[in-house]
């Protein structure tokens, strides 16, 4: 009969190959060689009687009950190892916390917080991943992920953090070249960069209901870049405020169309844990929550 702590140690491989990659890179995580953490996840797989792997010499990928079975128990090794931390730190908050921040999110406001926060729990580490790119919470090991706009329908849990308005704004130098518009109709004559998700151009869309997909030079999936753009003098760009405020304020970049309010858009937490969300984590929303409550009130 297989014990428990044969179970746990061939899922811990598992679960660990796959967010690292190979036999070989899970070894060094849990202290293992590549050929134990190989024959570990054997015994697994014949015990569950399916393939979780696709082997070659060079590859290693998830099958399709792999990726299944990944999903359901990589929540349930997290859930376990914070119980862990629970009980040997005596209730202070300690270990890793993995997020996902998309990259004006990351640059302008997140640096500034974690330092913050990690003031406040010193036995708390990050690793921030910065990115436009929608991760894969589960498939790629996060703790949290956090996204702007409407939420797809992922099955995952979702946090409401705060909202956040977007504008239009350009350079001085390119409203004096081309002059600034005056109207919603006076875009269709302008150079609109636009923003990328999923390889579609986001479209500017307005408080009254207006929604336009206007032409431009540049096409980005990354925020950063977008805002670069306006600034060197490109065109025009929708952007969240708080990723030009700094612009508007130094005269770098100007509100464009002020009379036409854009919509507001959800900043959500999203979170793999079900109802069971690891105290290291909820900590740091529950921070994150306040956080953007003073961004309003200061804005």
């Amino acid at each position: 009969m297989t014990t428990i702590m044969e179970k746990t140690t061939g899922l811990v491989a598992f679960v660990r190959t796959v967010q690292n990659g190979s036999f070989a890179s899970a070894g060094r995580i849990i202290g293992a060689s590549p050929s134990a953490v190989s024959k570990s996840v054997a015994r697994l797989e014949g015990r569950l009687g399916v393939r979780l792997f696709q082997r070659s010499t060079r590859t290693l990928r998830l099958t399709v009950e792999g990726t299944d079975y990944y999903e359901r128990v990589a929540p349930l090794l997290q859930a376990m190892e914070e119980a862990e931390n629970h009980v040997q730190s005596n209730e202070t908050p300690q270990g890793l916390i993995r997020i996902s921040v998309p990259v004006l999110v990351g640059r302008v406001l997140m640096a500034r917080w974690v330092a913050k926060f990690v003031l406040l729990y010193p036995r708390l580490k990050f690793d921030l991943d910065v990115t436009d790119r929608n991760v894969d919470i589960i498939r790629e090991g996060f703790d949290l992920a956090l996204r702007i706009g409407a939420l797809p329908d992922s099955g995952l849990n979702a946090r409401l953090l705060g909202h956040t308005d977007h504008i239009l704004a350009a350079s001085p130098t390119y409203l004096k070249r081309r002059g600034a518009p005056l109207t919603l109709d006076d875009l269709q004559h302008h150079d609109c960069l636009r923003f990328l998700i999923a390889g579609r151009p986001f479209p500017y869309a307005f408080a009254g209901g207006a929604s336009i997909i206007p032409d431009g030079p540049l096409d980005t999936s990354d925020g950063a870049t977008l805002r670069q753009a306006a600034v060197e003098g490109m065109g025009i760009i929708q952007i969240p405020r708080f990723a030009v405020a700094d612009d508007i304020a130094a005269g770098t970049l100007i509100h464009v169309l002020p009379g036409f309010p854009m919509l507001v858009s959800p900043i959500h937490a999203l979170h793999p844990f079900g109802r069971q969300l690891p105290i290291r984590a909820r900590l740091f929303v529950d921070f994150l929550v306040e956080q953007f409550r003073e961004k309003d009130t200061a804005s």
